[in-house]
């Protein structure tokens, strides 16, 4: 390359290299711009830390707007309750005096619109005393009768109105002593109760003793709509079997 000197003595440069030299220093400079800018707005977009929020992102408005989720309405069933309530079952042995023999615990559910309903029904039977263990032996050697009662509404206290049923005492024993029951419920009163063996009692009764003085209960709960109206006074005659002979 040949140099050409100026008349001050410097070295002047041909003018096709100060052209590209200036177009060279021209696009680095804005290709640097742009990389810093795109940089800044990716810290910000991620959360990184030392990201500058640029001056269109800030909003001069003290109040600004917030979103906020929309409410989910409560439903009616939030507005229900439900509690614990206990009732308990005596029984008697023949013509004996009514004694507790085990305790029927439900949840009672309230509903918003003032309607009551049992659910969850559990039982837990009391142990056979040695004198409850005798009194029952009698019955099954008279094939005499055995009596359970449950109280009509299962909120007032005890000691009111009940709901009573009977079976022969000869129907029970298995293994164990197999009870049924099916209670029919309309809100918190007990219309009805079913009491006997969970399958058909023999007839005639055998004088069988069971291996084990305990029972093993089945427990059923109908609502109103399931439940028959019956009468208090019918229902120790309904429970009773009926043969034909």
């Amino acid at each position: 390359m040949v140099q050409r000197r100026s008349k001050n003595g410097g070295i002047s440069l041909p003018l096709s290299l100060l052209i590209f030299i200036i177009i060279t220093l021209t696009l680095s400079s804005s290709s640097f711009a742009f990389q810093s800018d795109e940089l800044l707005q990716d810290d910000e977009e991620f959360g990184l830390e030392g990201g500058v929020r640029l001056s269109h992102h800030h909003s001069s408005d003290p109040n600004p707007i917030r979103s906020s989720s929309p409410r989910k309405r409560s439903s009616s069933s939030d507005l229900d309750s439900d509690s614990k309530v206990q009732f308990t079952l005596e029984h008697a042995f023949g013509d004996s005096d009514f004694t507790p023999a085990g305790t029927f615990t439900a949840r009672l559910k309230t509903w918003n619109h003032g309607g009551q309903s049992l659910t969850k029904l559990r039982f837990s039977r009391n142990t056979l005393t040695d004198s409850e263990k005798e009194n029952f032996n009698n019955l099954l050697k008279d094939d005499e009768f055995y009596t359970i009662r449950l109280p009509s509404n299962i909120l007032t206290p005890p000691g009111k109105d009940y709901i009573i049923s009977s079976v022969k005492a000869r129907c029970l024993p298995k293994e164990s002593l197999d009870e049924h029951f099916v209670i029919h419920m309309d809100g918190v009163n007990i219309l009805a109760v079913n009491y006997g063996s969970p399958g058909a009692c023999q007839y005639p009764r055998p004088l069988r003793l069971p291996k084990k003085w305990s029972f093993n209960s089945y427990t059923i709960l109908k609502s109103s709509e399931q439940a028959p109206r019956v009468p208090t006074f019918l229902i120790d005659k309904i429970s009773k079997p009926i043969y034909k002979g």
